[in-house]
């Protein structure tokens, strides 16, 4: 058995989190494969017994769950490079922006795939809200950590690869209202720890109208 094993969902940002995290440590990892809809593992029910969600992380046979937690977790135990800032201030920082997105991003970009008409609208309104606060959290810098690529910057741009899906369905652009977050975006993508996990926009487009039609969500 592999020391580290990844129960995995290819699009899912969340799994996505994890993985990034593990290349930017360069651990190496059992990726294995969850089918959520068809039926899930008795491995992932047992490891992860009260939510029954990806991804959760084996480490040496023992399960870890919800992805800000597992990156927590894998920062704290493979030290270099470090994720977060060195300083306690820095570090609850990083914290608070890590809650906010939690909390906030990627259930607004579903309220604009899950609605229509003047629903659709306060929901993208709301969406595009939410990355001007995130936008503001970045300022001029590079990274929300500063000059280097860190903790808040994969949990962010994990959730960036159904953006693509949630400007498609809501039709705007989120360079037209947060161009330096978008720029962050870009930076991001060019790093290969991120670019190698982070799947084709059009799949993820796809799986989106997948899971409209499967909610009969018209």
């Amino acid at each position: 058995m592999s020391d580290v094993i990844l129960l995995d969902c290819w699009v899912s940002p969340f799994c996505m989190r994890v993985k990034i995290a593990l290349e930017e440590k360069g651990i190496k990892y059992e990726d294995r494969a969850e089918d959520l809809i068809g039926g899930k593992s008795e491995l992932l029910l047992t490891s992860n017994p009260i939510y029954g969600k990806v991804p959760v992380l084996l480490h040496n046979g023992k399960p870890l769950s919800e992805s800000s937690i597992i990156v927590g977790y894998i920062d704290e135990t493979w030290a270099s490079p470090p994720l977060l800032p060195s300083c306690p201030y820095g570090r609850a920082q990083a914290k608070f922006w890590v809650d906010f997105i939690d909390k906030k991003l990627f259930d607004a970009g579903g309220n604009i795939w899950k609605t229509k008409g003047e629903a659709q609208a306060v929901a993208v309104k709301d969406f595009i809200e939410i990355l001007k606060q995130l936008e503001g959290g970045l300022g001029d810098k590079d990274y929300f950590g500063g000059d280097s690529f860190g903790f808040v910057d994969i949990i962010a741009i994990a959730i960036t690869s159904w953006f693509n899906a949630f400007e498609r369905f809501g039709n705007f652009k989120v360079e037209d209202h947060t161009p330096k977050f978008s720029a962050w975006i870009k930076r991001c993508l060019q790093r290969e720890t991120v670019a190698k996990v982070i799947p084709d926009p059009e799949k993820v487009y796809e799986f989106v109208l997948f899971l409209k039609k499967m909610n009969s969500i018209e």
